[in-house]
């Protein structure tokens, strides 16, 4: 399939236009590829704000000053696996980028994973969500980095068994993310001693009315609706479902909500919600110097998960490479990716980490309840801390995830 003329300007335009991206030193040139959504369902929560990200690590590492040279691409996928495939063919072939950071879409995010093993390049995801790369197809180049299925379906599904939310309708969206999130969660609800009385699978992308998906849940006679979507989606699920009356019979689990998410839906409407992130601009004063210094460059939004896992990401690529030495770094995708795991993680957006052999990124998951209007104190403050998962805890247990690099 060819490139659409929109993906290929994305890719060249976002090279020359964004100030600062290149670092003018001397010596080989990294290559860094954003490969995001930036005009669908998740352009809020990944996004513009997903590159700015990329472009605040390399200012904070301070590349010019390491003499390091350091250039940012980015691109549309537009949703679709053969885009984001044809993209990642580019960029290691043509371009010479070593390596993709994001991608927003697990669909997406599995299909580069395979072309990053194949080039021998690296790739780290931030935003595709599906516990399925760092499972059966997990590989030698590829680390998982901010959250999973599994994470998901772990702290919030659990936590909705145990407070009695023991029968559940799950909505989901017809691609490897839904699927994945509605295997996990039905996982989780069974283990805790509930029951999944239905499940329905949306068109993706392209569904904006929900109506029928929704009334099937309630009919159900579920206590919980899981709505195993996120971005634009989970938005208008949520808003039908208040308009339907279904949050008055039914307790609505978002099994992936972004902050960007909530302040689309306000308060008002999204108040009482239960959900996990493994970031919040608001934690501690680590994510508040971050979050403080993305609010600068985008006015008026603070970041999301997967823009501070794209931050967090890139800083530690950078810290390796320049270890490394930036032409060794470039030489061997794998050789890059093993020294990423071996190396501790530590940044303001997710504290001290690790990754596993897996190449599970770990830090803690944290359940929030989303704040009455009434208790928040302005723009953006919007969740309360409920419960938090410790790293070695929030995640699936290596062994049970089934990577040919464990079974090794």
């Amino acid at each position: 399939m060819r490139l659409s003329r929109r993906v290929l300007l994305g890719s060249a335009a976002a090279a020359a236009s964004l100030p600062g991206l290149r670092a003018r030193a001397q010596g080989a040139t990294l290559k860094i590829g954003v490969l995001t959504d930036l005009s669908g369902p998740y352009k809020d929560l990944a996004g513009p704000g997903a590159i700015e990200s990329a472009r605040l690590a390399l200012a904070d590492f301070g590349v010019s000053a390491k003499g390091m040279n350091v250039e940012v691409l980015s691109a549309d996928h537009q949703n679709k696996a053969d885009i984001g495939t044809n993209v990642a063919r580019q960029w290691f072939d043509r371009d010479g980028v070593d390596i993709i950071l994001e991608c927003a879409n697990s669909a997406v995010g599995l299909a580069v994973a395979n072309v990053a093993k194949e080039k021998n390049k690296v790739y780290i995801n931030s935003g595709a969500a599906t516990s399925d790369l760092t499972g059966a197809q997990c590989n030698a180049n590829t680390i998982h980095w901010v959250y999973d299925t599994y994470m998901l379906a772990k702290s919030t599904g659990g936590a909705m068994v145990k407070t009695g939310g023991d029968s559940w309708f799950i909505v989901a969206a017809d691609y490897a993310f839904g699927h994945a999130l509605q295997r996990d969660t039905t996982a989780f609800v069974e283990q805790a001693g509930g029951k999944v009385l239905g499940t329905v699978r949306y068109p993706f992308p392209g569904t904006s009315d929900f109506s029928s998906f929704l009334l099937q849940a309630q009919a159900s006679g579920a206590k919980v609706l899981g709505l195993a979507s996120a971005g634009a989606d989970v938005i208008n699920s949520i808003k039908q479902a208040k308009e339907f009356g279904i949050s008055q019979r039914m307790r609505l689990a978002g099994l992936l909500i972004f902050l960007s998410d909530v302040h689309s839906l306000g308060l008002e409407v999204a108040q009482g919600l239960t959900l996990t992130e493994s970031f919040y601009w608001d934690l501690n004063d680590g994510t508040r110097r971050f979050s403080d210094k993305f609010i600068r460059r985008l006015p008026g939004r603070r970041p999301t998960m997967v823009q501070a896992g794209v931050y967090s990401s890139t800083l530690h690529y950078l810290k390796v490479a320049q270890a490394m030495g930036v032409a060794q770094a470039k030489a061997d995708g794998a050789a890059t990716t093993a020294q990423l795991r071996a190396t501790p993680t530590e940044d303001d957006c997710f504290g001290r980490g690790s990754i596993r052999p897996d190449g599970r990124k770990l830090h803690p998951a944290y359940l929030f309840e989303v704040k009455k209007p009434s208790e928040s104190r302005g723009a953006w403050d919007y969740y309360k801390l409920l419960a938090t998962t410790p790293a070695d805890q929030a995640f699936r247990p290596l062994e049970a995830g089934a990577c040919p690099l464990v079974r090794a």
